[in-house]
C-alpha cells in the first residue's frame, strides 16, 4: 500500500505573525511567518535589505557630526567621552569614543568597567551608525576585561542617535600617540611596550584647530596639510569656494593652496597644502579668516561667472569619494 502522503498546511490554516513579531532566525530555517519558505527567501530579504542599504550620512543629526567624520576617516589617534541618553548603566564609569583599539576591536569593556568604542573599524552593514549602536549596547552588558567583536546588526536595531544624548558636547581630544589603550601606559614593558611603540611611529602627527570647527592640520614629510570637515550642503560650498578660488582669497597665507575636495560620509572636506613649517598655531588665524570669507561666498546666489566656473569644474573633477 502506497504511504499516505502527508497534509499539506494551507496558508489559511498557518498561524498568522503580524511583520512586527516575526523574529530573526537562520537563514536557511522556515520563515516564522508560517509561508513556508526559508527565512532568506521571505522576510529575511527585506531584514537583510535594511541592514546593507547605504545610509550617505550616517552622523547625521548627532552633535558634532563634523568631527565624528573627521575621527572616522582622519585622525589617528583620539577620542572623546560620550554621554548616554538616560545616564550610564550601574557599573560602568564611563564610556569612550576611540578612532582605533587594540588588536582593532569593535568595542572593549575594561576591567573596571569603562566602555571604549572604536570607531575606525570595518562595519557589517551599510549603516555605520547602526552598528556602532549595537557594538556599543553589546559592550555595555560585557564581561568587565572583555573585548567585543563585531556582528551584524538587527535591521531595526537603534542607531547613535537613539542611544547617545542630543545635548551633550561632542569634545574630540586628540593625542600623539595611542597611550590611551592602557591605563597604565607608562609601567608597560616587553611585546606590549613594543606594539604601543610601533603603532605610534605610524601614527602621522594631527592637531585639532581651536578657532572653527572640524579642521585638522597634519604633519607628513613631504608637506603639511589642513583637512577641514564642513556641513553646508555639496552644491552650496563648491559654489562658494570657487567664488573664493577665482577671487583669488581660497588660500591660508603664503605658500599654501586650495587643491580641491573629498567626500567622506555625505559632507565636504575641503584640503590645504601647507608648506612644511607652517604649524597648526600659525594656520589658527589664516582659518578663522577665511570662514569669514566663506560665510560670505555661501550667502550670495549670484550666478557663478565664467572664471568661477572654471574654478569649480577643477574641483569637481579632482573630487573623490571615501564613503
Amino acid at each position: 500500500m502506497a504511504k499516505k502522503r502527508p497534509t499539506k498546511t494551507s496558508k489559511a490554516s498557518a498561524p498568522q505573525i503580524s511583520d512586527g513579531e516575526i523574529p530573526v532566525v537562520g537563514a536557511r530555517e522556515p520563515c516564522p511567518c508560517g509561508s513556508g519558505r526559508r527565512y532568506k527567501a521571505c522576510h529575511g530579504r527585506e531584514a537583510a535589505h535594511a541592514v546593507t542599504e547605504l545610509v550617505r550620512r550616517p552622523f547625521e543629526g548627532l552633535a558634532g557630526e563634523c568631527d565624528w567624520v573627521a575621527l572616522r576617516e582622519l585622525v589617528p589617534a583620539a577620542t572623546v567621552e560620550l554621554t548616554l541618553r538616560g545616564g550610564l548603566p550601574e557599573g560602568v564609569p564611563s564610556v569612550t569614543l576611540a578612532t582605533v583599539l587594540p588588536m582593532a576591536w569593535p568595542g572593549l569593556r575594561r576591567d573596571t568597567g569603562a566602555v571604549l568604542l572604536g570607531l575606525q573599524n570595518d562595519t557589517a552593514s551599510g549603516d555605520i551608525s547602526r552598528d556602532l549602536a549595537d557594538t556599543l549596547q553589546r559592550a555595555l552588558a560585557a564581561e568587565p576585561g572583555s573585548p567585543v567583536d563585531g556582528e551584524r546588526p538587527a535591521a531595526d536595531g537603534p542607531r547613535l542617535q537613539d542611544l547617545l544624548d542630543p545635548g551633550a558636547p561632542f569634545e574630540p581630544v586628540v593625542h600623539t600617540g595611542f597611550e590611551f589603550w592602557l591605563e597604565n601606559a607608562e609601567d608597560v614593558t616587553g611585546e606590549v611596550a613594543a606594539s604601543l611603540e610601533r603603532a605610534n611611529a605610524a601614527a602621522i602627527p594631527t592637531v585639532r584647530l581651536t578657532g572653527v570647527d572640524a579642521a585638522y592640520w597634519c604633519e607628513t614629510p613631504e608637506k603639511n596639510h589642513l583637512r577641514w570637515v564642513m556641513p553646508h550642503p555639496e552644491e552650496q560650498l563648491l559654489d562658494a569656494l570657487a567664488r573664493l578660488h577665482a577671487a583669488g582669497t581660497s588660500s591660508l597665507g603664503e605658500g599654501t593652496r586650495l587643491i580641491g575636495s573629498f567626500r567622506a560620509h555625505g559632507l565636504l572636506v575641503p584640503v590645504w597644502d601647507l608648506p612644511v613649517g607652517v604649524t597648526a598655531d600659525e594656520v589658527e588665524k589664516p582659518a578663522a579668516e577665511f570662514a569669514e570669507r566663506l560665510a560670505e561666498a555661501l550667502a550670495s546666489d549670484a550666478p557663478l561667472n565664467a572664471d568661477e566656473r572654471r574654478a569649480r569644474s577643477g574641483f569637481t573633477n579632482r573630487q573623490i569619494t571615501l564613503s
